[in-house]
């Protein structure tokens, strides 16, 4: 394997690393803060609906059983919570051994020989695959994909990956959710406005 490509590998599975450490951290932050939010929200909901005259319809109401049930379905991950927090800091302690194996390749000739470094590899993807947990939350990756490419110090990966804004950094999911939520958008206006014009006919 000659310098360019080991720089390559190193840097994908910094990507996997770095990535698989968001996500755990993501379904960590998930467990941690969500109940907490829900549960605030109802509070905070259910004062005003005293306040305010007509606050509690049923649309608000149902949307706070979801809210319920989003909850219930997050205290299931509850008991795995130390151990999400576990593997996300094991797999940022590996993700920082690949940076500065990669800063070391880097500096070498090419001439040099990089079996010792691969080696330094090897036995970094070996202990990576035990540190992870495979069951995520739902919605972690989402997360993870806002954690890992915007607060995260990836610029030596995306030096041999090359990251783009619509492929890489936003989830394939997100796109496909938004433009659901744009064509019933755009469906319940066409509706409304066909509904409209058919009041307002004589």
């Amino acid at each position: 394997m000659n310098k360019s490509d080991l720089l390559k590998s190193i840097a994908e599975k910094g990507y996997d690393v770095g990535f698989g450490a968001k996500k755990h951290f993501a379904t960590y932050d998930i467990i941690e803060k969500a109940p907490g939010l829900i549960s605030f929200s109802s509070m905070a909901f259910g004062i005003f609906a005293l306040a305010v005259k007509g606050l509690s319809t049923e649309l608000i109401s149902a949307i706070f059983i979801v809210l319920g049930v989003v909850g219930l379905y997050i205290s299931l991950y509850d008991h795995k919570k130390s151990s999400y927090e576990q593997s996300g800091v094991a797999l940022t302690k590996l993700y920082n051994e690949l940076k500065a194996l990669y800063l070391k390749v880097k500096n070498i000739d090419e001439e040099s020989d990089f079996s010792e470094l691969q080696k330094e590899l090897s036995d970094i993807e070996n202990r990576y695959y035990p540190a992870c947990i495979s069951k995520q939350i739902l919605f972690s990756n989402w997360y993870a994909h806002y954690k890992f490419y915007w607060e995260h110090q990836i610029e030596w990966v995306g030096e041999q990956l090359k990251f783009s804004f619509f492929r890489d950094k936003i989830p394939l999911s997100l796109w496909l959710a938004i433009l659901v939520i744009v064509i019933g958008l755009a469906c319940s206006i066409s509706d409304t406005i066909t509904l409209i014009c058919s009041a307002s006919k004589p």
